[in-house]
């Protein structure tokens, strides 16, 4: 950070982070195939959680216009419902969809969060823009379009992610979520480098949400909607950056007012490489089941584990968890776990379920599930600690893995033996073996909320990438529609 005279007017240039943004956005040509292939995925993978968010009325209830009546004709839809909103609310419902179940996409590093969370944001003002364009002789953008939008999108939050530790600070990883499709939907309307750092300054000027609503006592789930929220935010910067709205070219740096000053601590940010498609080719899925990530390896050993314990649950004496730095501060919990959001953020809860009954579904998390005294009596049974091998491979960029291990004692002093798993099957790593159970999930989420003839459809774009590619985005939208 640079020398200021904090009396003085004269407005300074942009700050570097800013530039920086927007000139990836306008400048960088995706032409990674390994990036478009992960992405195609994404996109399937973050329509089969909007499918399977449906089935709770918790969400549903967040969907549709922001008041009674407030549809808009021709505006973008909303997959899975009749809906047709403006972009700004069409990002809210679509981002409220994909992110409800903890079940979309992952990147972990000083920050974490769900890149994918910014489809709320690019497919509501994909498909708003497409169907405008076409309303007046236009045409609309292509998916693959879409699918390079979504890559700077990955990039951009995947990359801020890497050295900047927003919950350290008490802020939630959602501020990125908004960072990224600020940027990205600023281009998508049109907007230059110019509208874009405009765009980005009021994001940053917005500070960000409290991580409150995700840690005990006050867990609730404001976690689910939380990205929706971000997604909103972002569509509405972009489009009041379009009307020419006046920009803040230190809203970073500028001390006491910046957010440097206000938000982190005095200090500036970190980067560990320059903007590219590191992200999209890194990023981890959340395949097999809906747990929050520092968890999905632990969840994986109970399961191998299930078959030994299955008949011995009153037999065991304590259970031994080893996990990574980021797992023991944010999901190991002791006590009373008061809704689906402390659940699913609970790793003890999330290793007994699976021990007891072999599985771990959204339905899982339940009220009715939870009530079996067995689960918070094996809870009370765990110890947890970290592994700093873990951690050390949890950062390493040439690793990213999210280690766990368990291991059973019994009361008669036998145990099963430890079961360590360093990456889970969503890794890159695990590409050739999740791709396939990544598709399953798509085609049963599909099957529970489409007619035949569009499952079969999506289906067969699934696997033609030069297919899903070429379509306009007004048409992949239509194959959704309730």
């Amino acid at each position: 950070m640079g020398h200021f005279d904090i009396r003085s007017t004269v407005r300074p240039q942009p700050d570097a982070p800013m530039v920086d943004v927007a000139d990836y956005v306008v400048d960088f040509h995706v032409d990674s195939d390994e990036a478009f292939d992960t992405a195609r995925y994404m996109l399937l993978d973050s329509l089969a959680c909007a499918a399977m968010a449906m089935d709770h009325p918790e969400c549903v209830k967040h969907l549709g216009p922001l008041v009674p009546g407030g549809q808009m004709a021709g505006g973008a839809r909303v997959p899975f419902t009749t809906y047709e909103l403006d972009p700004v609310q069409a990002a809210y419902n679509i981002g409220v969809q994909v992110r409800w179940l903890d079940f979309n996409d992952t990147w972990l590093a000083a920050e974490w969060g769900h890149p994918s969370d910014n489809l709320g944001s690019i497919l509501a003002v994909a498909d708003y823009l497409g169907r405008k364009a076409q309303s007046e002789d236009g045409q609309a953008m292509s998916m693959r379009d879409v699918l390079a939008y979504a890559i700077k999108a990955h990039e951009i939050q995947g990359c801020y992610a890497l050295k900047n530790s927003f919950n350290r600070v008490g802020l939630d990883h959602v501020i990125l979520v908004r960072l990224a499709s600020t940027a990205v939907s600023t281009r998508m309307f049109g907007g230059g480098k110019e509208e874009i750092t405009t765009a980005v300054s009021h994001s940053w000027i917005d500070n960000g949400v409290l991580r409150t609503y995700r840690h005990a006592p006050n867990t609730g789930p404001r976690k689910s909607w939380a990205a929706g929220d971000a997604c909103r935010r972002a569509v509405t910067h972009a489009l009041n950056a379009m009307k020419g709205v006046v920009g803040y070219p230190s809203a970073l740096t500028v001390p006491t007012w910046g957010f440097y000053d206000i938000a982190f601590k005095g200090q500036s940010f970190q980067f560990e490489r320059p903007f590219g498609t590191y992200v999209m080719e890194n990023v981890l899925f959340k395949i097999s089941y809906p747990a929050e990530f520092h968890a999905q390896t632990a969840v994986e050993c109970a399961m191998q584990l299930h078959a030994q314990v299955k008949d011995r649950i009153d037999d065991i004496e304590t259970i031994h968890l080893e996990t990574q730095e980021a797992g023991v501060r944010i999901i190991d919990k002791a006590g009373p776990l008061a809704n689906y959001a402390d659940r699913d953020h609970c790793l003890q809860y999330m290793v007994a379920v699976p021990l007891i009954f072999g599985r771990l579904t959204a339905d899982d998390y339940s009220d009715t599930v939870a009530a079996d005294s067995r689960i918070d009596d094996l809870r009370a049974k765990m110890v947890v600690s970290e592994n700093p091998r873990f951690t050390a491979d949890y950062f390493d960029p040439h690793k990213r893995y999210i280690g766990n291990s368990v291991e059973v004692f019994f009361k008669d002093g036998t145990s099963t033996g430890k079961v360590s798993i360093d990456y889970p099957i969503g890794h890159r790593k695990r590409r050739a073996e999740g791709i396939p159970v990544l598709l399953a999930k798509f085609e049963a989420a599909m099957r529970a909320r489409l007619p035949e003839a569009n499952v079969a459809r999506l289906l067969s774009l699934a696997g033609d990438r030069e297919a899903l590619e070429a379509m306009p985005v007004t048409e992949f939208m239509g194959l959704f529609s309730a």
